[in-house]
């Protein structure tokens, strides 16, 4: 699914270049702890968090993360926007639970990343 299309389903705000919106996900995870994330990844994931410490986007140094997909109106600062940048990383914002959030990709056909 691309990450557009993702935005659109969320009504979500993206906090990157356009071209970021045409980045193919095939799959997502969501929480909001590190030590989950860290472990629970094994390929190519759009994360959902409410994260948004320089942690979030550092974890892109160390597991392959397609996006990442904040949730409950969470915005990532100047300096996370900056350091995505830097890791050509896309970052977009939702209003949305991570419950509703999940459920909707969910739903529309983006599949659990394997655990």
């Amino acid at each position: 699914m691309l990450l557009g299309k993702i935005a659109e389903l969320l009504e979500a705000e993206n906090f990157g270049p356009s071209k970021h919106l045409e980045r193919e996900v095939t799959c997502a995870f969501g929480s909001d702890l590190i030590s989950d994330i860290l472990m629970c990844t094994k390929e190519p994931t759009a994360l959902l968090t409410g994260l948004t410490n320089p942690q979030v986007v550092r974890l892109s140094d160390m597991i392959d993360l397609q996006a990442i997909i904040f949730v409950r109106g969470k915005v990532p600062t100047p300096e996370l926007i900056e350091m995505a940048e830097e890791r050509e990383l896309p970052m977009i914002s939702t209003k949305f639970t991570l419950y509703k959030s999940s459920g909707i990709l969910y739903n529309a056909g983006l599949r659990s990343c394997k655990i």
